[in-house]
């Protein structure tokens, strides 16, 4: 049997469907699975930020389409890229085990600064100029450090990096799971703790497409599924749907997980990141709780940014 997946070709969107790929390939060793690189319009425009070109579906629109023509038998996404309302005809497989979902600061190489004290570097430097394509990551960098100038970068992770010293840049965010994937280990991070900096929705976790009516495909994935990961990406997706949230405004979510107790933080604000607002909620480690903790977190943080503006 052989099947056809479709994949953006950065180095990391093709590091995500090899490993997805050598875990079936384990599995079903006489499966047989072939590549089909597919350029998207988020990769296409690379010179204005992500909420100047569209919405939700810039990673994910043209790869569905081939998927929808039977041209590829399956996708595989980063989970924060897809949107929350499925197109018809098409379905998640079960969440595989989530990479890191912190963000993380890399720091350019002229600064020799020791790995203890970056937090406080970070927080106490005027005017350090920062790479980020990302209204979340912006108004979170603000509140840590006011002075800080945002600085729009757009591309894959090795053009970022290369950014990082062509534009004489004082740092870059970018997602830890995107770093480890591709193993690059020669770069001086700062993680920034989930106090400091929420990450996107489902950030650090994969999602794996399939047609709604290929059952058999579909069943190739059932035992990737990782049940913690599902309840976490279910509490933070179902914040972000009913909060409906995409490129336009400031929005994240994670669950942290201590001591047995499970909590859903989230921030999110107006559009031009004049205003954000913070909350979080305690659930049972279900689906549906944590669905019920995403939807009833989402109203409350909009009920607080409408009173904020009142």
């Amino acid at each position: 049997m052989k099947l056809i997946v479709g994949t953006r070709g950065s180095a990391l969107a093709l590091a995500q469907t090899d490993s997805i790929i050598n875990l079936v390939l384990e599995k079903f060793p006489d499966l047989e699975i072939e590549k089909k690189i597919i350029r998207t319009k988020g990769d296409k425009i690379l010179d204005k930020s992500l909420d100047k070109i569209g919405d939700k579906g810039l990673f994910v629109s043209e790869i569905e389409r081939e998927l929808l023509e039977g041209t590829i038998d399956f996708a595989v996404h980063s989970l924060k890229d897809m949107p929350t309302k499925m197109s018809p005809g098409l379905k998640l497989a079960q969440t595989p085990p989530r990479q890191d979902p912190r963000d993380v600061l890399v720091i350019n190489p002229k600064h020799q600064v020791r790995h203890e004290d970056l937090g406080e570097w970070l927080r106490t430097n005027q005017g350090l100029k920062i790479g980020t394509g990302s209204k979340r990551r912006t108004s979170q960098l603000k509140r840590i450090n006011e002075t800080i100038e945002p600085i729009m970068i757009r591309g894959n992770i090795g053009t970022r990096i290369e950014k990082l010293v062509s534009q004489d840049l004082d740092a870059i965010v970018l997602a830890a799971a995107g770093i480890n994937r591709l193993g690059i280990d020669s770069l001086n991070l700062y993680h920034f703790s989930y106090e400091d900096m929420i990450p996107a929705c489902g950030q650090g976790a994969l999602a794996i497409e399939v047609r709604s009516n290929d059952e058999n495909t579909d069943r190739i994935f059932g035992f990737l599924a990782d049940e913690t990961t599902c309840v976490e990406v279910e509490a933070e997706r179902t914040f972000l749907k009913v909060i409906n949230g995409g490129c336009h405004v400031p929005v994240g979510a994670i669950v942290k997980k201590d001591d047995h107790k499970w909590t859903l933080l989230a921030m999110y604000g107006k559009e031009d990141c004049s205003s954000i607002v913070y909350g979080q909620m305690s659930f049972e480690p279900s689906l549906e709780d944590a669905k019920r903790a995403g939807r009833d977190l989402a109203m409350d943080l909009v009920k607080s940014l409408e009173n904020q503006e009142r």
